[in-house]
């Protein structure tokens, strides 16, 4: 009885919280878009719009603390995860029966396998990090003084809306523990998360080792125990305090919230909007049939179709986990059909995914711009050809591969026109973004809402479902609050590697690297291949761009080349072991073996090792000059 009233409370908070981020997302986008039209056709301006939207991404993060949090006590398996909304891992739940004699849990009387150990930890570690967002916030709500200066609201409600989001994180795991009839690992779980957020507030600092250290062993511990990577974040943040680290909750609190709440990260929601609804009107699958129709009748025709899709898709989604599972829905059953192994389909359709995140729109280097104060619009233009150069050597690829065949009729040069015509609002979206932000007609911001209002325009005029529409909405607001929490807490941690000074050591260190452009660039390019096998793009952006962007500099290689090839080279590890996120999400989605898809993605691997090794050598000879 109370598993299933549980189930029924979890599944009412869970529906409710994706309601309430669907209006939010539906509010903020109205306010930018109302900003938009009053500054261009009334000459005037909404005052409070920056701010008002920086409020509402709060309001965002704090609704999705639940949804990130209830993967504590799950197990996550590096090896075999995959993962969903920008996570680097898939979480694996532990059976509810495991622990159970007769009915009964047996957490007390049996001895714990690795598995049931490692999900205790990652639900600790996971508890751990709402108790310091709850006290955090709650301590600076009350300290912090004053008015916003627009909305005429205390400053005090944005850190009580953390506070909040942090309590609904842990009723939702609460409720999680309950419907798997796990009530004593939680309660477990909790005490040992509340003992050691006590010693941490009372212990005197350890001199063990320095605390950037202590800080990466802690944040590594936690993402290998299964701990979703906001979480591991903010708990080794606040562990690293025992070991002398001059950041108490608050002021993590405060940097946490200054992270997610700025107003270029406005344009991360709008891009997942629009992506979602270009899928929901059937506009992508408009953009599909206009693919086949230009190159199908090729050789390995129905591969360049996949190819040529997701260069066209690219333009719209920016998010490469979208596009992967996209075009297995909409490519592994044709390519299946017509011969071609089920792996050999899945791993051209993992390697086509690369691209969503290189041609803009692209949510990577969003993040990338605001953690290494990067244009924008540079970024994107230099995106923009880096996925034409990855683009041409994965045809080239395709071509030599042979793994799948043409279609069987070639399309006409009427039936081309009237599939172009029909994909056409999907060109409008490339126009709006890339044009309107190069000609500097609007900020990213800002064109990222038209595409969003645009997009859901198109999806009006399709006569899309409205359950539909809401489905996009709701599922753009889960999507956001993931990848803005991840931002959010990693700022404390970026806080704190730099106030230990690890920048200025890792330039030291590099300095033996002298200022040879093509060895700066090579051993760069080896250090971020190896970041990329593990760590989720969001999660290694804010780490390590901090760090190899002054040593790229140094070494008279221009920023945003190096930051262009730095995004290549962390999206190429969506297709190596032992992570591969994008290789898992096919494999899941496609229900095939994620080992027979690594082995099968190795000529499109070597294709993009090829573009970055050009792109490489480009930004090099550059700096020569």
């Amino acid at each position: 009885m109370l598993t299933n009233t549980a189930q029924t409370f979890s599944l009412r908070l869970e529906r409710t919280l994706e309601f309430v981020g669907a209006l939010l997302l539906a509010l903020l986008l109205a306010t930018v878009t109302l900003s938009i039209v009053l500054r261009y056709v009334a000459a005037s301006g909404f005052v409070g719009a920056e701010e008002a939207a920086s409020w509402l991404l709060v309001a965002l993060v704090s609704i999705g603390l639940p949804f990130a949090s209830t993967a504590s006590g799950l197990q996550i398996d590096l090896f075999e995860g995959g993962s969903a909304s920008g996570q680097a891992l898939i979480a694996r739940g532990l059976s509810p029966n495991a622990g159970r004699r007769n009915g009964k849990i047996s957490l007390w009387t049996r001895r714990c396998a690795p598995r049931d150990l490692r999900a205790l930890f990652s639900g600790v570690i996971t508890l751990l990090a709402c108790i310091v967002l709850i006290s955090g916030s709650g301590n600076a709500a009350l300290d912090l003084g004053g008015i916003s200066p627009s909305l005429g609201l205390s400053e005090g409600l944005r850190p009580a809306m953390l506070s909040a989001g942090g309590v609904l994180a842990i009723v939702a795991i609460l409720l999680r523990h309950l419907a798997e009839s796990r009530l004593v690992a939680f309660v477990l779980m909790l005490l040992v998360a509340v003992g050691l957020h006590w010693a941490v507030g009372v212990a005197p600092a350890l001199g063990l080792a320095s605390p950037s250290v202590m800080l990466c062993c802690l944040a590594l511990a936690g993402i290998l125990g299964g701990t979703p990577l906001p979480h591991a974040f903010i708990a080794a943040a606040y562990v690293t305090v025992a070991f002398g680290a001059p950041m108490p909750e608050e002021a993590m609190v405060t940097a946490t919230l200054s992270g997610l709440s700025r107003y270029l990260l406005t344009a991360i929601p709008f891009f997942l909007l629009a992506g979602a609804l270009l899928t929901a009107s059937g506009i992508a699958s408009d953009l599909v049939r206009f693919a086949a129709a230009l190159v199908g009748h090729r050789r390995a025709g129905l591969g360049q179709t996949v190819l040529l899709t997701g260069v066209l898709f690219s333009g719209a989604s920016g998010s490469s986990i979208a596009n992967a599972a996209f075009g297995t829905a909409a490519f592994m059953p044709q390519l299946t059909a017509r011969g071609t192994p089920p792996e050999r389909a899945g791993a051209l359709i993992a390697a086509v995914s690369v691209l969503d995140n290189i041609i803009p729109p692209s949510i990577a280097f969003l993040i990338l711009a605001a953690a290494a104060d990067l244009s924008t619009g540079k970024l994107l233009a230099g995106g923009f050809v880096a996925g034409l150069v990855m683009a041409a050597t994965l045809a080239i690829a395709i071509h030599l591969n042979g793994a799948t065949t043409a279609s069987a009729d070639r399309a006409s040069a009427s039936e081309c026109r009237r599939f172009g015509m029909r994909a056409l609002p999907a060109f409008g979206l490339g126009i709006i973004v890339v044009a309107g932000i190069r000609a500097g007609v609007v900020a990213p911001t800002e064109a990222a809402a038209l595409a969003a209002a645009y997009t859901l325009v198109a999806a009006i005029l399709k006569r899309t479902a409205v359950q539909e529409i809401g489905a996009a909405f709701r599922q753009s607001a889960r999507e956001t609050a993931a990848i803005l929490l991840l931002i959010g807490t990693a700022a404390p941690f970026a806080f704190l590697i730099a106030v230990d000074g690890v920048a200025a050591q890792v330039s030291s260190t590099a300095s033996w690297l002298g200022s040879n452009p093509f060895l700066v660039i090579a051993a760069l390019n080896l250090l971020l291949l190896g970041v990329g096998l593990f760590l989720d793009i969001g999660a290694a952006i804010l780490l390590f761009a901090p760090l190899t962007l002054p040593v790229a500099v140094s070494a008279g290689i221009d920023p945003i080349h190096f930051g262009v090839i730095l995004v290549v080279n962390l999206m190429i590890g969506g297709l190596t072991p032992p992570v591969g996120i994008l290789v898992q999400t096919v494999g899941n989605a496609a229900g095939v073996s994620v080992v027979a898809l690594f082995a099968a993605s190795r000529p499109y691997l070597l294709a993009l090792l090829s573009a970055l090794a050009l792109l490489s050598f480009s930004a090099a000879l550059a700096a020569c000059f």
